[in-house]
């Protein structure tokens, strides 16, 4: 009960720093930050639905409020009409970049006032241990700074 509160907490926390300073929420962040990786700049809609863990819909409606801000295009599959794409903008890779500086230091903030270095580190381990966990690192939440970084 402890991890879900305190997730649920840190993810408000989070969500306020990066609406008030950049107009996203974790979702948009997380989802450019995908995007901005991804070969190309696109991903899939269900690929990014998955990746995000959202469901269809909900997929579909996170990327209609990035494509109004011009953040993300929809892309076109030349061999399978039924395929579309998520693409990033130059003006989704330009936000992404701004704002991941403030949410990379707002996270170290938050943790820094509650652990020490030891306990970050033993932290940092224990959830390593989670599903799907296994594979982040300490530079998920930094954009990219150029194409050639893309393909991670």
């Amino acid at each position: 009960m402890k991890l879900l509160r305190g997730h649920a907490a840190l993810r408000r926390l989070i969500n306020v720093q990066l609406q008030g300073d950049h107009g996203l929420t974790v979702n948009d962040f997380e989802a450019l930050l995908l995007l901005s990786r991804a070969d190309d700049g696109q991903l899939r809609r269900v690929d990014l639905a998955e990746r995000l863990q959202l469901t269809p819909s909900g997929v579909t409606r996170l990327l209609d409020g990035l494509e109004e801000l011009g953040l993300v295009a929809k892309g076109a599959c030349a061999s399978d009409a039924r395929v579309s794409y998520a693409v990033i903008t130059e003006v989704g890779l330009k936000r992404l970049k701004e704002a991941s500086a403030g949410h990379t230091a707002a996270i170290r903030e938050i943790c820094d006032e509650r652990y020490s270095e030891a306990e970050l580190k033993q932290l940092s381990e224990l959830l390593g241990r989670l599903p799907g966990a296994a594979d982040a690192n300490g530079e998920e939440c930094s954009a990219p700074s150029g194409p050639e970084e893309r393909s991670d």
